[in-house]
């Protein structure tokens, strides 16, 4: 899903095909299944180092500022606080991964002489280093930033607030479902919040020089000419299949995770 998803977004900004269908064959043609798979080793990394991260410093500072309330709620203020905190740090802790696997996917689409052909995150990691420099690995960072604090305040702040609420209307008998409840809330949320940030980072961490000279200056420059060429609604390319990326995600990841923090008696489930 997340292949799809990229290749819709260069599609959109290349003018060609935004239809799942249409990418998955063309993606299937160019070698079968495990084109879907391809820079899997990256996807792994990035959720290893990033998801831990982003998850862990929410979850810590949220616990410290419920201790500073003497036990209540976080405001929405200290939500989006620590939101925002936790995955501004924890992207930019894995944005050489995420770079990494952005290169993999979108290589295919280059012409056979611009492609890097990296044989695995680590040769993706050294070939950047050698390359471009090491400060490379943080190409695309800001968007990349931008992207992880929109995702991150939109799938927990929605999802505590929401659990929040219907605890007080259901009681604490009812944890599974309004869990789920809230997870699925929290899952649209996360989507249409953060996909414009994750199609101005695509773009800008798969393009490459031409002659020095790079198609995007930056995440403004991006912004500008994604919404010239594709009016606002580019900056959505791609909606309903990023949602099935980004959806069961969040809903497994925060169900996990409440499961994880009951067995190891962190907070309250």
């Amino acid at each position: 899903m997340d292949m799809i998803k990229v290749r819709i977004q260069l599609g959109s900004e290349a003018g060609g095909s935004t239809s799942p269908f249409v990418v998955a064959r063309q993606v299937l043609s160019e070698g079968g299944i495990k084109s879907f798979y391809n820079g899997l080793d990256a996807a792994l990394m990035r959720q290893v180092v990033y998801g831990t991260a982003r998850l862990g410093i929410y979850f810590n500072l949220s616990e410290s500022m419920k201790q500073q309330n003497n036990g209540a709620n976080l405001s929405f203020g200290q939500k989006t606080a620590a939101s925002f905190i936790a995955g501004g740090l924890g992207s930019f802790i894995g944005s050489p991964c995420d770079l990494a696997l952005v290169r993999f996917q979108a290589d295919s689409t280059l012409p056979p002489e611009q492609r890097r052909n990296y044989k695995n995150v680590f040769d993706a990691f050294g070939r950047i280093v050698k390359d471009e420099g090491v400060t490379n690995l943080w190409r695309g960072g800001v968007s990349t930033m931008s992207r992880a604090i929109a995702l991150n305040c939109a799938m927990l702040v929605s999802y505590d607030t929401v659990k929040e609420r219907l605890t007080a209307t259901y009681g604490k008998g009812q944890d599974t479902k309004v869990q789920i409840y809230a997870s699925m809330v929290s899952a649209i949320a996360t989507a249409v919040v953060s996909l414009p940030f994750d199609n101005i980072k695509t773009k800008l961490q798969k393009q490459k020089a031409v002659n020095g000279v790079y198609p995007y200056k930056g995440m403004p420059d991006c912004f500008a000419k994604t919404l010239a060429k594709e009016g606002i609604t580019g900056f959505w390319a791609g909606l309903p299949t990023y949602y099935f990326r980004v959806g069961p995600h969040a809903i497994i990841t925060l169900l996990a995770a409440e499961q994880y923090r009951r067995l190891l008696g962190v907070g309250k489930a």
